[in-house]
C-alpha cells in the first residue's frame, strides 16, 4: 500500500491486443499503479514523451511499428531514454531475446503470461530504477561539491597569490622609492623629483585600485556584499569615473570619449555600476598606447541597456580570452607603461555584473584594441 504522500508509479502498457490490455490494466491498477494504454508504436512514443512514465510493458508483434522499432526510437530521444523497457512476446528464440536487448530492453516476459509474475517484474525493475535515479542524483551531487570545492580552492590560492605577490610588489616599489627620494633628495633635479613624483603617484594608484578589487571581491565570497537597486543615470556614474581617470589619460595622452547621453537610466546598484565601470575603464587605459583612445557606447531595448568600453590597445589573443573572466587561470600581461595587476578586476567585474542580472563578454584581436560589453536592467 502507498503511504498518504507516495506518488504512485506510472506503467505504460502497449499492446494492440484488447484482452491483455484489459487484463494488465485491472490486475497493475489493483496493486497501485497508474497505468497507461496505447495499441501502436507510434502513440507509445508520443504517450512516453508527454507522461513520461516510470516503466514500459511493450508488445514485440505490434502492427507497423513493431516493438523492436519503438524501443529503439525510445532509446535515440533523451527525453525517454532512460525509461526501462520490458518486452511481452509469445517468441522464445533466443535470438529474438537477444535482439530485445540488444535495442535496450531491460527484461522479458513471455506470453501466456501470469499477472502476478508480471507484477513482480515491474517491482523488481522499478526497485532497480529507482536505486540508479538515487545514484544518478548522488553522482550529480558530488561533481557539484567537487565542482565548488575546486572554485574555492582557486579562489583562495588567488588570494593568497594577491597578498604574497600583487600587493607585495607595488608595496616594495613604494618603499623603495620613497627611501631613495628621501636620502638624496637634495640631489635630484627639477625634472628627476617631477619623474619620481609620477611614478609615486602612478604605484599608490595601481595599490589603491588593487586593494579596493581585493575588498569587493573578499566581500562578495564572504555574501557579505548586499545588492540595492534603483534608477539611476549611467552618464553621472561614467562622469565620475571620467573625473577620476582623467589625469591618467592626460599622462598617457589617451583621449576618453561617450556617446552615452544624459537621463540614461537603468535599475541597478550605483556602486555595482561604479566597480564594474572603473575596473573597466581602467583596464582599457592599462593597455592602451599613447594616443589611442577609449570610448564609451551603448545600444538598448525594451529591456536591458548594454554598454560597450572600446579601446585601441594591445587586444587580447583568442588563447588568452577564454582566460580573462576565470579566477584559475593567469593572464597577467603588463600594460603599455609597464602597468601591473592582480587580474582581478575582470573576475570582479563578472561576479558583480551577474550579481545584478546581466551578462558580460569580450571581444578582441591582437595589436587591435579590445571591446568589455555588460549588460544592466532597464526595470525592475
Amino acid at each position: 500500500m502507498l503511504g498518504a504522500d507516495e506518488k504512485k508509479s506510472v506503467v505504460l502498457i502497449v499492446d494492440d491486443n484488447p484482452t491483455n490490455l484489459g487484463l494488465l490494466f485491472e490486475y497493475l491498477s489493483h496493486i497501485g499503479f497508474e497505468v497507461l494504454l496505447s495499441q501502436d508504436g507510434e502513440d507509445a512514443l508520443e504517450q512516453a514523451k508527454l507522461g513520461q512514465p516510470d516503466l514500459i510493458l511493450l508488445d514485440v508483434m505490434l502492427s507497423g511499428l513493431d516493438g523492436f522499432e519503438t524501443c529503439r526510437c525510445l532509446k535515440t530521444n533523451a527525453a525517454t531514454k532512460d525509461i526501462p523497457v520490458i518486452f511481452i512476446t509469445a517468441l522464445s528464440d533466443a535470438v529474438d531475446k537477444l535482439k530485445g536487448f540488444e535495442v535496450g530492453g531491460v527484461d522479458y516476459i513471455t506470453k501466456p503470461f501470469r499477472p502476478e509474475e508480471v507484477g513482480a517484474r515491474v517491482n523488481a525493475h522499478l526497485v532497480i530504477r529507482k536505486l540508479q535515479q538515487q545514484l544518478q542524483a548522488q553522482n550529480a551531487l558530488l561533481i557539484k561539491q567537487k565542482e565548488e570545492l575546486y572554485q574555492l580552492n582557486a579562489s583562495k590560492d588567488k588570494f593568497f597569490s594577491i597578498i604574497a605577490h600583487d600587493l607585495r610588489t607595488p608595496l616594495t616599489s613604494l618603499l623603495t622609492y620613497t627611501r631613495y627620494a628621501a636620502e638624496r633628495l637634495n640631489s635630484f633635479s627639477q625634472d628627476e623629483l617631477q619623474e619620481m613624483v609620477a611614478h609615486l603617484r602612478h604605484t599608490s594608484e595601481n595599490l589603491y585600485e588593487l586593494l579596493e578589487n581585493l575588498l569587493d571581491w573578499s566581500r562578495i565570497q564572504g555574501g557579505m556584499l548586499r545588492y540595492h537597486p534603483r534608477h539611476i543615470d549611467i552618464r553621472q556614474v561614467l562622469l565620475r569615473n571620467f573625473a577620476l581617470f582623467a589625469p591618467s589619460a592626460k599622462q598617457k595622452q589617451i583621449n576618453l570619449k561617450s556617446s552615452i547621453q544624459e537621463g540614461t537610466f537603468v535599475y541597478a546598484d550605483e556602486r555595482i555600476v561604479d566597480v564594474v565601470m572603473r575596473n573597466l575603464i581602467s583596464n582599457a587605459l592599462k593597455f592602451t598606447y599613447a594616443h589611442g583612445h577609449v570610448e564609451v557606447t551603448m545600444t538598448q531595448d525594451d529591456r536591458f541597456l548594454e554598454v560597450s568600453v572600446s579601446d585601441t590597445g594591445i587586444g587580447v589573443s583568442q588563447e588568452n580570452l577564454s582566460k580573462l573572466f576565470r579566477i584559475d587561470e593567469k593572464c597577467r600581461d603588463p600594460g603599455t607603461a609597464g602597468e601591473i595587476g592582480a587580474g582581478l578586476g575582470l573576475i570582479l567585474c563578472k561576479e558583480l555584473v551577474e550579481k545584478g542580472g546581466g551578462k558580460i563578454w569580450v571581444k578582441s584581436e591582437a595589436g587591435k584594441g579590445t571591446t568589455f560589453t555588460f549588460t544592466l536592467p532597464k526595470s525592475l
